[in-house]
């Protein structure tokens, strides 16, 4: 069921382009191109299997898994404010 003005579906829309969004984020963010032999954060040597896994990757699986377990604060309020939709 819609509210206000919105139609049928909407709330699943912004989830659908919500989740959209952050695939294509994700697929920006991924390596491209040759491998490095070792890893630009520590230097340890990067193991082929990890090499030919993942094309382009950059970091030891250890430091890749620093990274991954920093938050990361992105993200686009679709709904908005009513202050906001008043302006």
């Amino acid at each position: 069921m819609a509210n206000g003005w919105a139609p049928d579906g909407a709330v699943q829309d912004q989830i659908d382009d919500t989740v959209k969004d952050a695939v294509l984020r994700a697929r920006a963010h991924m390596p491209k191109g040759e491998a490095a032999t070792h890893c630009v954060e520590c230097g340890e040597e990067i193991p082929e299997p990890r090499r030919r896994a993942l094309p382009g990757v950059r970091t030891c699986v250890e430091c890749q898994a620093e990274r991954d377990s920093r938050p990361v604060h992105v993200g686009i309020n679709r709904r908005g404010s009513k202050d906001s939709q008043l302006k």
